[in-house]
């Protein structure tokens, strides 16, 4: 095994206020090191879930479109009581950090980086980011071609919010089991079923990691939010035990998207709730 790294690490903490922890690890979810506070348990809790994310997160790109080179730049989950940012840390190994709910998220983003930059030769795993290794067959084209899963599958007011936005490209709504309750015009049942699963995966992730953000005990997942080199997938709480899986290109203006989509989700959940637009699922 490869030498401990954590004190390269404590830069983050030490440089960036309302920076909480910084853990690396490598593709397969081992941990290669940790600032300090964290014990080995969390730090091994911490790691899995995030190759695991990764893992998922790679398996989603062609969600967010069929570009070749598309490649996954990032992972950004917000909860109320804090941040988690996790990117790549060249070959083959990630970089994760947790910080406060107003942290500056411009500074921390610059010394993870500017920390990757200086682990150089330090990480030899073999290179695993390459967002189109996981979906070189999951093209939507068939999505924006093909027969969606019927008349009943399409939310329309889902509908609306993505032709609001420009760059907009996809949506589905989840139920808190998991499983699709109705998605946008364009995509098919099998495209559906398919990312609802992925999904519900990465939330589970993402509320694994909750206590590395902050030890609370009310704690919140708000969303969780992919960016690729092509596009963006947005992950949000839509209430009940519901969330929202939604794909933009990566030009769109996401402020403005993920505001229609907060806009969108009270008339979703109650039409879910009533069982208006869903179809039977």
């Amino acid at each position: 095994m490869t030498a401990d790294l954590s004190w390269m690490l404590q830069d983050i903490v030490q440089n960036v206020p309302r920076a909480r922890h910084a853990v690396l690890l490598s593709a397969d979810g081992l941990p290669r090191g940790s600032t300090e506070g964290l014990g080995p348990k969390d730090v091994g809790t911490i790691s899995a879930a995030m190759a695991g994310m990764q893992s998922l997160s790679r398996a989603t790109a062609h969600f967010a479109g069929t570009a070749k080179d598309g490649q996954w730049s990032q992972t950004v989950i917000e909860f109320s009581h804090g941040w988690i940012f996790l990117i790549g840390a060249g070959q083959g190994a990630y970089l994760a950090a947790a910080a406060e709910p107003d942290v500056d998220m411009q500074q921390i983003s610059f010394r993870m980086h500017r920390l990757v930059a200086r682990l150089g030769n330090n990480l030899t795993s073999a290179p695993r980011i390459q967002a189109d290794e996981a979906s070189a067959g999951g093209s939507d084209d068939a999505a924006r071609h093909g027969a969606n899963g019927g008349s009943g599958f399409v939310l329309p007011a889902l509908d609306r919010a993505i032709a609001d936005v420009r760059g907009a490209r996809h949506a589905v709504l989840l139920g808190g089991d998991g499983l699709p309750r109705g998605a946008t015009a364009g995509m098919t049942r099998d495209l559906a079923d398919t990312i609802s699963a992925a999904m519900t995966g990465i939330h589970a992730y993402s509320r694994v990691t909750a206590q590395f953000a902050g030890a609370v005990e009310d704690v919140a997942w708000q969303q969780t939010v992919i960016e690729f080199s092509h596009g963006w997938i947005f992950l949000i709480a839509a209430g009940g035990g519901a969330f929202l899986a939604a794909a933009a290109e990566h030009d769109c203006d996401i402020e403005e998207f993920t505001t229609r989509l907060q806009e969108v989700v009270p008339e979703l959940t109650a039409q879910s709730a009533h069982g208006e637009g869903a179809g039977d699922v």
